[in-house]
């Protein structure tokens, strides 16, 4: 059975707010039964899958892991939502949170129409990978504050989770040097324009009047962040 099956059930179960016990009545079979599927001691047939897709009201490639989404779709472009819907969204009490949020997205734009202009697939995809884990980081934090949420959401454990995507951002800031020095290890890669891209402060400005002073207000905050953790 795949191996996300057994985290995806128990996550459902916890989602719901019940018990092994009643789960297992619900759908006619021993709480030990239930126990070994969701410990992924033993493996169900497809018509149990079913009976769970059915009962959760999930698709099956969500049950099997295929899919994060538990309609079963897949993910395109067109669906994902443009993130000035939460331009409004304000924390109250302060208006950092809401400057830094609007620095982050802003400097964002401009990392990736860099990248467009690279025209480098194997640097942008490490550098994706590379903004993704630190967003993952720091959802997960936030996520696990409270032990009483399900885990089951993260197929890597807690004990874990730090000490890999750690071990994957420094392998992933070796790729995107190895990108940049054209020196890496993916042979496919032909192109490396990221050193003709000529920049300075003014041509920043320049080229993106609207983002380019979040981008220089987050430099200048993220070094006056690191320096005084280094002090």
């Amino acid at each position: 059975m795949n191996k996300d099956f057994s985290r995806i059930i128990t996550l459902l179960r916890k989602e719901r707010g019940l018990s092994q016990k009643q789960a297992a009545a619900d759908l006619c079979i021993s709480q030990a039964l239930l126990s070994h599927y969701e410990k992924g001691i033993r493996e169900c047939g497809l018509e149990f899958i079913i009976k769970l897709s059915n009962y959760y009201d999930v698709s099956c490639d969500y049950l099997l892991g295929k899919t994060p989404n538990k309609d079963g779709t897949k993910l395109t472009i067109d669906d994902i939502p443009d993130s000035t819907l939460y331009k409004d969204n304000t924390f109250k009490g302060s208006v950092l949170p809401t400057l830094n949020k609007k620095l982050i997205f802003n400097s964002i734009n401009i990392i990736f129409d860099l990248l467009n202009k690279s025209n480098n697939k194997n640097l942008t995809e490490s550098i994706s990978t590379y903004i993704m884990i630190c967003i993952y980081n720091a959802f997960r934090f936030i996520y696990s504050a409270n032990p009483k949420n399900p885990q089951g959401l993260f197929s890597i454990s807690s004990n874990a989770y730090k000490a890999y995507s750690n071990a994957s951002l420094c392998l992933t800031e070796l790729d995107i040097k190895n990108n940049i020095s054209n020196t890496t290890r993916y042979k496919e890669n032909k192109s490396n324009d990221i050193k003709k891209l000529s920049l300075s402060p003014s041509k920043i400005s320049e080229n993106y009047p609207l983002h380019a002073s979040s981008l220089y207000n987050l430099i200048q905050a993220s070094e006056k962040s690191i320096n005084s953790k280094i002090k």
